[in-house]
């Protein structure tokens, strides 16, 4: 289904899923079939496991708001999160509660927050305690709402009988938050005065001087990968300025699992490396064709311990919500199964071959116009995409052209017969 319009429907998207939420109600009780095969008449039976979707839609389908304070769907009310003064934004930290009971990370308040952490992970809210909460839902301002009171509706998907059974109903898209995790260039230390009157910005452990980022941007430039593994990255590749430019989603994928730890064990430090390179096998594990569930249960570990040991090298603005869903998809990852069937690769490359009229106007002119019907011999007229050159033809394109039209143009089929 294809919604036409400028504007995404954002909540009211509800609106355009109640054919399909009836469509489902038959499939679920069953439909008569006929089986060509053994010609004869069953019933069918169908059910929706999960939605598959990027993050801010997630919101828009389940109900619970993906922005603010408590933006985690699983945490929900016991996210952990902390308001920046200064960078004016929210990031989110709190991973010491995944970490083992007795791990030396909870005592150690001067490497963290400054506090000392006893609390254990957040359980995640069932469908059934989602349903009972929602049957009666109020908004709420407060400052402290209860966890019913952050909803902001009752997702239309709990019209399904069995909807409020299912583990999982919306699936995190591990798509973007592999390709949220940019490692940027940041500033967080303090200045330094030094004793002209000056001050000084002591480079961060992860800053990397203009000749590393040269190295590492010629790295990018000269990697060759074997034909239909990747796109060519070394295109997206500025040794001039020394950053990349135009990714995609998989380029981003590729980065992070192969082409990233080669470039930045010639240009950084060990200590940023180290962890570098675990989050890259992180992602591995969790992305693998086989899962095996004793593994995915010590993945679970490794990512907390992995978050909190970036937290002790990287500024908190660093750690947005996209980062912190690294934490819940070893655990989702059990219940789903492989990755590859639930992220939005399929979906992305179907949506860029999908252009209407409404998606980009500016392209698509000739279909609410009529003028250009009367420039035009034939009926496939359209828009320049990009710089337009005029060519001069010579003499052989010309009669070539003049013949062309003789001999398919629809005004001459009388002269023709």
């Amino acid at each position: 289904m294809i919604i036409p319009g400028e504007k995404r429907p954002w909540n009211d998207i509800d609106i355009y899923l109640q054919p399909f939420i009836e469509e489902l109600k038959q499939l679920w009780v069953g439909v008569k079939t006929f089986d060509m095969l053994k010609k004869e008449n069953f019933t069918l039976r169908a059910a929706l496991l999960w939605t598959i979707n990027d993050f801010p839609t997630d919101a828009n389908l389940s109900g619970w708001s993906t922005k603010g304070r408590y933006a985690c769907p699983c945490c929900a009310a016991q996210t952990c999160s902390r308001w920046l003064y200064n960078g004016k934004k929210l990031c989110y930290m709190g991973h010491r509660p995944w970490l083992d009971e007795n791990h030396s990370f909870r005592y150690e308040h001067n490497l963290f927050d400054g506090t000392e952490e006893f609390r254990a992970a957040p359980e995640q809210t069932t469908g059934s305690e989602i349903f009972s909460m929602l049957k009666q839902m109020k908004f709420s301002e407060e400052d402290d709402p209860t966890e019913a009171e952050l909803w902001k509706k009752r997702s239309i998907f709990f019209r399904l009988p069995y909807w409020k059974h299912n583990i999982l109903r919306h699936n995190l898209d591990v798509m973007h938050i592999e390709k949220k995790f940019d490692i940027g260039i940041q500033h967080a230390l303090h200045p330094q005065v030094l004793p002209t009157g000056k001050s000084f910005l002591t480079p961060a452990i992860f800053t990397m001087s203009k000749k590393e980022k040269e190295v590492f941007c010629n790295v990018l430039k000269d990697i060759k990968v074997l034909d239909g593994y990747a796109s060519n990255i070394s295109r997206c590749v500025s040794v001039k300025d020394r950053r990349l430019y135009s990714l995609k989603s998989h380029d981003y994928h590729i980065l992070m699992q192969d082409l990233l730890l080669v470039a930045l064990r010639s240009c950084m430090s060990s200590e940023v490396t180290s962890c570098i390179i675990e989050l890259s096998n992180i992602m591995k594990s969790i992305c693998g064709k086989v899962l095996m569930v004793e593994e995915l249960e010590k993945l679970q570990d490794r990512v907390a311990l992995t978050l909190c040991n970036l937290k002790k090298i990287f500024p908190p603005s660093f750690f947005t919500i996209m980062v912190h869903l690294l934490v819940h998809l070893p655990e989702e990852a059990k219940v789903g199964g492989p990755v590859f069937y639930r992220w939005m690769y399929p979906i992305e490359r179907y949506l860029e071959d999908v252009d209407t009229r409404y998606d980009r106007p500016t392209r698509n002119e000739v279909f609410i116009s009529n003028d250009l019907t009367k420039t035009y011999l034939f009926g496939s007229y359209g828009e320049p995409v990009g710089s337009v050159e005029i060519a001069e033809l010579d003499d052989i394109s010309w009669v070539q052209a003049h013949r062309y039209v003789l001999f398919h143009h629809d005004s001459l089929d009388l002269l023709r017969t």
